[in-house]
């Protein structure tokens, strides 16, 4: 495979702005647990463990994409080989944590946090691993059995997230309410770049064109659902320590 010049820049930059994003909001999130009241510092704390382990993976995709291509005048040629799994290495880390991190600054009972966020982790790393035979397959006809099979524990995060935290949301004191309610959406909406951006290959777009939506298409899907989502954590778990909710 080759990419144009200004392909492989594109990707490049997506790469780079990813780890100095990363990096950044994981810095911001350690500091900022000190505004914040203690029974949200562990929220906080795994926001920025969340970006910290984003920030090293991207570090790592960052050196493999390097590596693997051989770039002239003319553009980049695949000589080597790029390491897909560590997005999937990364995203099986991440995705339960994110929802930790939800679970954790609405601040219900210990049996409700235990029950809603074990179940909700547990369906991320499954929705995670079944998508990872797909995304390496070169197979059309394999990509979407596998994306079929992950979208079954995907739509049982989002029915959970919609109607089982209804409840939990109303419960919650009225100067955050709409924050926390806000806050699931934001997940849903940045969680749907995945499955459309997994798609790509499947629906007529082909080589390179292929390559770069792929690649920056997850590079901006997880800066929206990591470092943006976990700064807005950080805002709830200040709201609320300013409320004493």
């Amino acid at each position: 495979m080759e990419l144009t010049l200004g392909q492989y820049d594109l990707i490049y930059n997506a790469f780079s702005f990813a780890i100095a994003v990363m990096g950044a909001a994981t810095v911001f999130l350690f500091l900022g647990r000190s505004q914040v009241a203690h029974q949200y510092k562990t929220a906080v704390a795994l926001s920025g463990l969340v970006t910290l382990i984003a920030f090293y993976h991207y570090w790592r995709i960052f050196d493999s994409f390097e590596a693997a291509f051989t770039v002239s005048a003319t553009g980049a040629k695949l000589t080597g080989v790029f390491n897909d799994a560590y997005r999937y290495v990364d995203w099986l880390l991440t995705v339960p944590l994110l929802l930790l991190e939800l679970i954790l600054v609405m601040r219900l009972s210990r049996e409700e946090t235990v029950q809603k966020g074990s179940n909700l982790a547990f369906l991320a790393a499954v929705m995670v691993a079944l998508g990872y035979p797909g995304e390496i397959s070169s197979s059309n006809d394999v990509r979407w059995q596998w994306w079929v099979l992950s979208m079954i524990p995907f739509t049982m995060i989002v029915f959970k997230l919609v109607v089982g935290l209804s409840k939990s949301i109303n419960a919650q004191p009225e100067s955050v309410r709409e924050l926390v309610s806000n806050a699931r959406f934001i997940t849903l909406a940045t969680w749907c770049f995945y499955p459309i951006v997994f798609m790509f290959p499947m629906l007529g777009v082909s080589g390179s064109k292929s390559y770069v939506f792929v690649q920056v298409g997850y590079t901006i899907a997880d800066i929206l659902a990591k470092a943006a989502f976990g700064v807005y954590i950080w805002m709830i778990a200040v709201r609320k320590s300013e409320s004493n909710a």
